[in-house]
């Protein structure tokens, strides 16, 4: 019977094999022992083993916190438990493999890399089936309400600046007030308009999100308040509902407000005082309730000067104003960062993550981040892709990145084992950051010959920042 049963499975297996390696999801099948019969490529490459090489080998050595063994003991199935597997909860399922009644191995699946992206589809999920009861009603609605994809728990950072700023989002957003999100390019505006309407009221309505810099101005009114049938040619028939109609009794959240052209910041203003929308080409207006949130990287008082932005529009939306540090002032952030995006391509790939050599951690605390987190996450990913040996050594980084640390020159001198030492091999990654950060400063000071006003400007902080640092780290 074992040897029938092995025999069926390996048929099975042989037969499905490019199919299964070619999935996104990670797949295991044991034999009535317990012991891995197949193993995809990509858990194999999560696993950081060769599918080849695991096979015959006990399922409870190779995959950590598996319960495959008690599936074929039990004949039980279990759907969508959570499994943590380096270091991340992820939802997995396992099913036994029965012939003629009787348990010869088990299926077990990973179909969520961690239990975020569960929450995330589960609330896509709530928000379609809320918008096909819409649409059964309004069948002149074309355009689906999207969910909030963001909670305050997936920004990442341990830094003064992001505490602080993370308590501000919590206290404003539940009450439901107008929030003015500033902050450079980058710096993740749109993730904490996710996290405000998360932590609102509103948190299972729709979150409709619109970028005033990248619609035509001549398309503006009707994608914001939409239009009647025959409003104009080549309008659609049934007319079109606007974005305000669709975030209405949710939350609409205006990117880049700061370029939205004169003329529209006066319709925009009579919308927010009046609550009421009037589509293009009706003659009546419709009420609406929406929680506004608006964010803009330019100086808006500036524009204000200049004649570009209305100033009766700046006090309706500035009633919260909430400003987001860039990267260089949450420097003790940036490792975090580095690591947390290096650790998502590693969950969506099967890959696993490299590590940052000394030299290049010390230079992507040095640098001044002009493009912020965006600008870190894009460096992180195509260092990722690139790496060799599962180290990022200095020479991966951009040439701007190395250029800026004036380490190149210490890193050509120093010995092999010294270039591709990895950051993360001794201590917590709190313990490490710290030992760079205090090499970074050092370093600066050196450079600036003792002057702590130009140090401050190399490193890209201020100069009371460098003080705290400085006392930090006892750096005479």
């Amino acid at each position: 019977m074992k040897t029938s049963s092995t025999s069926k499975l390996r048929q099975a297996a042989d037969t499905y094999r490019t199919i299964l390696d070619a999935l996104e999801e990670w797949v295991v099948v044991v034999d009535h022992n317990a012991r891995i019969f197949f193993l995809n490529r990509p858990y194999a490459r999560f696993l950081g083993v060769n599918a080849d090489d695991v096979k015959g080998k006990k399922v409870t050595d190779v995959i950590e916190n598996t319960r495959m063994h008690i599936t074929i003991e039990k004949g039980v199935a279990e759907r969508l438990s959570i499994q943590k597997i380096r270091g991340s909860n992820m939802i997995a399922s396992r099913f036994p493999i029965t012939d003629q009644g009787k348990v010869i191995g088990a299926v077990g699946t990973v179909i969520f890399h961690d239990t975020y992206e569960w929450k995330r589809i589960n609330s896509h999920i709530k928000a379609l089936l809320a918008e096909h009861e819409f649409r059964a009603q309004d069948k002149n609605t074309p355009e689906l309400p999207t969910s909030s994809h963001y909670r305050l728990a997936d920004i990442v950072g341990d830094s003064k600046a992001i505490k602080e700023l993370n308590q501000t989002i919590t206290q404003v957003a539940s009450g439901d007030v107008t929030v003015l999100l500033r902050g450079e390019s980058g710096t993740g505006k749109e993730l904490y308009a996710h996290a405000i309407h998360q932590l609102s009221e509103r948190a299972d309505a729709p979150f409709i999100k619109v970028n005033c810099a990248a619609i035509p101005e001549n398309l503006l009114e009707s994608e914001l308040f939409g239009y009647e049938e025959g409003a104009f040619t080549g309008a659609k028939k049934g007319g079109k509902a606007g974005k305000f109609q669709l975030a209405h009794g949710g939350t609409l959240f205006l990117d880049e407000i700061g370029d939205l052209p004169l003329s529209m910041q006066a319709k925009l203003l009579r919308v927010l005082q009046e609550r009421e929308v009037e589509a293009v080409g009706s003659t009546s207006p419709s009420p609406v309730n929406i929680r506004l949130i608006t964010a803009t990287h330019r100086p808006l008082e500036t524009l204000i000067k200049e004649g570009k932005f209305r100033e009766d529009l700046y006090y309706r939306i500035n009633v919260v104003n909430v400003s987001l540090p860039p990267l260089r002032e949450r420097q003790e952030d940036i490792a975090k960062l580095a690591e947390h995006f290096l650790q998502a391509l590693s969950r969506r790939t099967g890959r696993r993550a490299p590590k940052l050599t000394a030299q290049a951690m010390t230079a992507l605390l040095e640098y001044h981040w002009p493009g912020n987190i965006r600008e870190l996450e894009n460096i992180m990913e195509a260092a990722f892709f690139t790496a060799q040996d599962r180290k990022i050594p200095l020479s991966l980084l951009p040439s701007n990145v190395r250029n800026h640390t004036q380490l190149e020159t210490s890193v050509e001198q120093s010995n092999e084992s010294a270039t591709t030492s990895v950051y993360t091999t001794t201590g917590t990654l709190k313990e490490q950051m710290d030992r760079a950060e205090k090499t970074a400063i050092k370093q600066a000071l050196s450079q600036a010959f003792g002057n702590r006003t130009l140090a401050a400007k190399q490193l890209g902080i201020s100069k009371s920042t460098l003080y705290e640092k400085l006392s930090k780290h006892q750096i005479a």
